[in-house]
């Protein structure tokens, strides 16, 4: 492959997957937990995320994806919507108050906190797939370095969008958004998994 094509494949695969996951759940669920966490720790732990994932995908994607077949890939898209719903009710369980640590000066729990969301979400998303089937056009280094910087770029622009909204909204408020968006997209998640032709978009 020349350095022109190379450029090429890389170029193709960043468009399409960056804007495949600018609209897609995930993102919502970084925007709203970036909005009351640590920043940078959130893109860290964001962008470990999705390095992880399009490095299985391109690796070992296509064999996994066989293996487990559409109906438990479909469970492991209800255990990420179960996760997030349970963490949206630990928030509420949980309320922050003004005497409380905020978890946007905890940097390790804001990592922890974006690295397990998207990993669960990612696995056996639209965007782990449409790698996959990339592999077999681009090969595993073209996927491998578009996919993964249009991730990364992505996870940055929702990190800022959500530290826009953590300091333009009370804390309080900005809470309760949280917690509907966290179970809006679990529950959506959830859904998606059980029956994915509901979702043709996702």
């Amino acid at each position: 492959m020349s350095g022109v094509e190379f450029a090429a494949g890389v170029g193709t695969v960043f468009l399409v997957i960056g804007v495949l996951e600018l609209f897609d759940r995930t993102s919502f669920a970084l925007i709203a937990l970036s909005s009351r966490a640590h920043a940078l720790a959130s893109w860290a732990g964001a962008s470990t995320a999705f390095a992880a994932v399009t490095a299985i995908a391109v690796s070992i994607g296509a064999v996994l994806t066989s293996a487990l077949g559409p109906a438990r890939l479909g469970w492991l898209r209800v255990a990420g919507g179960l996760f997030l719903i349970g963490y949206a009710a630990w928030l509420y369980v949980h309320p922050e108050t003004e005497e409380s640590p905020h978890l946007r000066d905890d940097r390790r729990s804001s990592f922890v906190a974006a690295l397990a969301t998207i990993f669960v979400l990612e696995l056996g998303d639209t965007t782990m797939i449409f790698e996959v089937v990339f592999v077999a056009t681009w090969g595993w280094l073209v996927v491998l370095v578009g996919g993964a910087s249009a991730l990364v770029v992505v996870a940055a622009w929702n990190v800022v969008l959500g530290r826009q909204l953590g300091a333009r909204v009370r804390p309080h408020i900005l809470a309760r958004v949280v917690i509907v968006v966290l179970v809006v997209v679990g529950a959506v998640t959830v859904a998606y998994g059980l029956a994915p032709g509901a979702f043709p978009a996702l």
